[in-house]
């Protein structure tokens, strides 16, 4: 698993999480230590990893 994304606060995970589940990425989620931000990263496996930043450019694009 590789690091993927580090969400704000729990909506920017929520967020995140959907674009994953609708597209077909199996992630895991892991708590960090964090100096004041939010506490939760989001990993997905090495080969997923395309993929997923596709999903979320696609995302910020269609803002």
């Amino acid at each position: 698993m590789v690091r993927f994304y580090d969400p704000r606060d729990e909506e920017d995970l929520a967020r995140v999480e959907k674009l994953l589940r609708e597209g077909g990425i199996e992630y895991f989620t892991s708590t960090v230590r964090s100096e004041g931000g939010y506490p939760v990263e989001i990993l997905v496996a090495e080969e997923d990893l395309p993929q997923a930043e596709a999903l979320l450019m696609r995302s910020i694009e269609r803002k």
